[in-house]
């Protein structure tokens, strides 16, 4: 089994190493291919991501840099997809990063229980150092509340079949997730923490009229999957949650 995992970047050279040296990390023996796809940044991020390559080489990982304008964070995800690989692919952006067990874990759940996705449990990392542990879990309606982005590995056969990320909003993962659930492709849930996710950026900054945006965006990935407009009322609770949480 070859995990491919993909990391979108642009202007990130005060976040990309700890990103890069959890990929670094990990303790995955099988074969792996990591991609940093960067938006053409204008500071360091493409040259301190250069300086890895013996790193990787010496570790067994291929390793593979390209750096271009791209049309959002999406667009450079779905250039990274069908550039990678792998058999099963999974998206850690920079600025978060994995713990050692991650693409192991991954690798030996697929082995024991071949999904189409599969996730897990995450931390949240606060500006203050502080940590949440958000789970993950089935529940009884869709929601986003258990469901971790930077956990997620999807079958490169998936996206091939189901398609790549729509390039439409900021929920673009969350609509993919519902994609899934829609085609009934086989979803596996650990609950086991094997990323970290640094608030404070685009999916949760408080700002009246970005939070607008993201229930939006949000609601518009529930309609055009076929759910009630009833879930606008999930889509407002989970940025008042937000709000308070974090």
């Amino acid at each position: 089994m070859k995990i491919s995992i993909i990391t979108i970047s642009y202007n990130s050279e005060a976040v990309i190493a700890k990103t890069i040296e959890s990929v670094l990390a990990q303790d995955y023996k099988g074969k792996a291919e990591y991609l940093i796809i960067d938006g053409a940044s204008k500071d360091r991020t493409v040259e301190i991501a250069e300086s890895y390559r013996d790193r990787f080489a010496k570790k067994g990982y291929e390793y593979r840099i390209a750096s271009e304008p791209d049309q959002g964070i999406y667009d450079a995800m779905n250039k990274g997809i069908r550039k990678s690989t792998g058999d099963i692919i999974g998206i850690l952006n920079s600025g978060d990063w994995y713990e050692p067990v991650a693409l192991r874990i991954a690798a030996a759940t697929y082995r024991k229980r071949p999904f189409a996705m599969f996730y897990a449990d995450i931390n949240l990392v606060k500006p203050d150092g502080s940590v949440i542990v958000k789970h993950s879990k089935r529940d009884r309606i869709v929601t986003s509340r258990h469901w971790n982005h930077p956990t997620t590995f999807v079958t490169k056969k998936t996206y091939d079949e189901l398609g790549l990320f729509r390039c439409e909003g900021i929920h673009d993962d969350f609509e993919f997730l519902l994609r899934v659930k829609k085609a009934g492709k086989k979803i596996v849930i650990r609950n086991i923490v094997l990323a970290n996710f640094a608030t404070g950026g685009t999916s949760n900054q408080k700002d009246l009229k970005k939070s607008i945006g993201r229930i939006r965006d949000r609601y518009h990935a529930y309609r055009i999957n076929g759910y009630s407009p009833l879930y606008l009322i999930e889509c407002i609770a989970i940025e008042a949650a937000k709000a308070i949480i974090l």
